[in-house]
């Protein structure tokens, strides 16, 4: 009965890698990964186009993002201006299409930003929120021999170029006493990486909810390590300073971020509801995109961007400069547009937890 029980995980396994593979990087006001760009103008996959009124705002979301969350909170009614949509794989594309001003705004997580602001993209961020880290996580095969970072030395890491995985890889090591020099990162996009680490290719897969979730439900994973403690947990809304120079769009960008704060405040009080309707809209499994909601997703908190985002930031800028992974080092305070923060709380505000994490 073994190999017949090895038959089946292999089975699911492969199940799970296409289910992947037909799932653009879902995100929550996410952490996002690199790749390649989506077809369709501006890089990304025209969607539905939504409200009324003589200004358009051009958004770029992520299947399952920030178009499917304002939906299901009933935040995209009354609109009175347009949302065109447009679907991106990941953040670094997105961003791709914001510098040139072919997106209005889009959200991305705390490492895109950097890789752009490095490569002199004309972007600015303007809202942000904290969510825990504990979805941040570098997982292992359920029977592999790791059971610490400092046995990562010589092995090798599956991670996305450019995503908040990436820097949490790096924040891991360095707290484990190793560098990138003491391990092989193999830079893939979640699904070949999932293949890589079904397959024994790769030693360790570094990734982000919800494919932690998904991974942990359905790959025979296990979690070596998380975040929580080592990567600030920002998200962010960026946006294109010509959108910000137009008096109209501007106006309808303050509405926009109020908006998906109202929808991210719904998605804490209503986390099953939520991750019903992410599941319809994604495909992700039910269950995986609850612990998903419930580990890190359902936690964020709107928050300022503030000085302490800044630097923040600044501390991901300088490590990524410092390994020569980008190619300038910058002051991160040059891409922010502060003039959405109105109330908001500091960027250091506890996430929000439904307890103890999943």
């Amino acid at each position: 009965m073994r190999p017949a029980r090895r038959t089946g995980r292999a089975t699911e396994r492969r199940r799970l890698a296409l289910a992947l593979a037909a799932l653009p990087l879902v995100s929550l006001l996410s952490a996002c990964g690199g790749g390649a760009r989506a077809d369709g103008a501006g890089g990304g996959v025209g969607g539905r186009t939504d409200g009324k009124g003589a200004v358009t705002l051009d958004v770029g979301d992520q299947k399952g993002g920030s178009e499917a969350m304002l939906r299901a909170a009933g935040e995209l009614k009354d609109l009175p201006y347009r949302i065109r949509w447009s679907t991106f794989t990941s953040g670094p594309p997105l961003l791709e299409a914001v510098n040139a001003g072919a997106v209005d705004v889009g959200a991305v997580g705390n490492t895109p930003p950097v890789f752009a602001g490095a490569a002199h993209s004309k972007i600015k961020v303007i809202a942000a929120t904290h969510s825990r880290s504990d979805g941040e996580a570098i997982l292992v095969r359920r029977d592999s021999p790791l059971t610490s970072p400092e046995q990562l030395k010589g092995k090798s890491i599956a991670v996305a170029q450019g995503s908040s995985a990436h820097y949490e890889v790096i924040a891991s090591l360095k707290k484990a006493g190793l560098s990138p020099k003491d391990v092989t990162l193999t830079y893939l996009q979640p699904a070949d990486a999932l293949a890589a680490f079904s397959r024994g290719k790769v030693d360790a897969w570094a990734v982000w909810d919800p494919y932690t979730s998904q991974a942990l439900d359905q790959a025979d994973a296990r979690v070596l390590t998380t975040g929580q403690g080592l990567v600030n947990g920002l998200g962010f809304q960026v946006a294109a300073p010509a959108a910000l120079a137009d008096r109209g769009k501007a106006a309808a960008l303050k509405d926009y971020t109020a908006r998906l704060r109202r929808a991210q405040d719904w998605v804490f009080r209503h986390p099953a509801v939520w991750a019903k309707a992410w599941s319809k809209a994604t495909g992700l499994p039910e269950k995986a995109a609850l612990d998903a909601v419930r580990r890190t997703r359902g936690t964020a908190v709107p928050v300022a961007v503030d000085k302490g985002a800044v630097a923040s930031e600044q501390r991901i800028v300088d490590a990524f400069a410092q390994l020569r992974l980008i190619p300038r080092t910058f002051d991160f305070g040059e891409l922010v547009d502060p003039r959405f923060n109105g109330g908001l709380p500091p960027s250091g505000t506890a996430p929000r937890s439904y307890g103890k994490a999943q």
